[in-house]
């Protein structure tokens, strides 16, 4: 949490319930406290989409109180009636009914304007893997060993449908809100990541990488890289504590067949 943040919010609640302020300055200030807690009062950046379903159930609860009774609906549109009717208030009455048009076309501009880009600062895109990794009890040999799933698109073609088959709902039920529908690294989260997630669709990307890479950047995501060449800035979740090794291999298997692109071959596994 942002202590800052949340201390400024409760500072600004205790100053109006002090100023004694009337019910439709408590519900504007509990709106805009909750947005500001959401956007601004946690570390850990939260997608656009998600605030606003949590802005939208926040609105909905304070709409459903300030019109639970008689008189708390009397008292929210009193000052509303008044600044509508009363000639003392046209202008006032006119700056508002400039600015939230106003406002909600410069938000809208603001969006359309946003740039999906990659982050400007240099970045080790492809840290080096370790020797071996441990996922669910299992040990697994990054530099010898393969995608186990791999043999069967020659030796038998519908297991192999099947286990792309099974990737494809592995990467549509978890993946796709980061790196995309088209794998671009475009999804719907990616607003609140920085930096965007890396584009598969580019061929200097996974075509470059073993498969047993992708792997490992999957079970272990961020909190498994490396120290050195730090620090590095992801958020990458460890599926390991989520998916199975088997969806984990599929979901390799699915990203490589879906970008028509080849793994790099294992110069280990060919030597032996």
């Amino acid at each position: 949490m942002n202590l800052f943040v949340v201390l400024a919010i409760v500072a600004a609640m205790i100053v109006l319930r002090w100023r004694k302020v009337g019910l439709l300055a408590w519900a504007i200030a509990w709106w805009a406290g909750f947005f500001i807690a959401i956007r601004y009062g946690f570390t850990v950046p939260i997608p656009v989409s998600v605030i606003a379903i949590y802005m939208m159930i926040a609105t909905l609860a304070i709409l459903a109180y300030v019109t639970s009774s008689v008189g708390r609906r009397d008292e929210v549109t009193r000052p509303l009636l008044r600044l509508i009717t009363d000639p003392r208030q046209r202008v006032l009455l006119a700056i508002v009914v400039v600015a939230l048009p106003s406002l909600a076309a410069a938000g809208v501009w603001a969006r359309m304007r946003a740039p999906v880009e990659a982050p400007f600062f240099s970045r080790t895109v492809h840290p080096a893997s370790p020797a071996m990794v441990t996922v669910h009890d299992q040990s697994i040999d990054l530099d010898a060993g393969g995608n186990p799933f791999r043999a069967l698109e020659t030796s038998n073609p519908g297991e192999f449908k099947r286990h792309l088959e099974h990737g494809r709902e592995v990467y549509y039920q978890n993946c796709v809100f980061c790196h995309g529908d088209d794998m671009r690294g475009d999804g719907m989260f990616i607003h609140g990541l920085n930096p965007i997630p890396t584009n598969f669709t580019d061929k200097g990307t996974i075509a470059m990488l073993r498969e047993t890479f992708l792997f490992w950047r999957v079970s272990k995501g961020g909190p498994g890289l490396p120290e050195e060449g730090g620090p590095w800035d992801t958020a990458m979740p460890s599926w390991e504590k989520f998916l199975k090794t088997d969806d984990m291999w599929d979901v390799v298997l699915f990203v490589y067949d879906f970008t028509e692109q080849r793994p790099r071959a294992n110069e280990a596994a060919e030597k032996k």
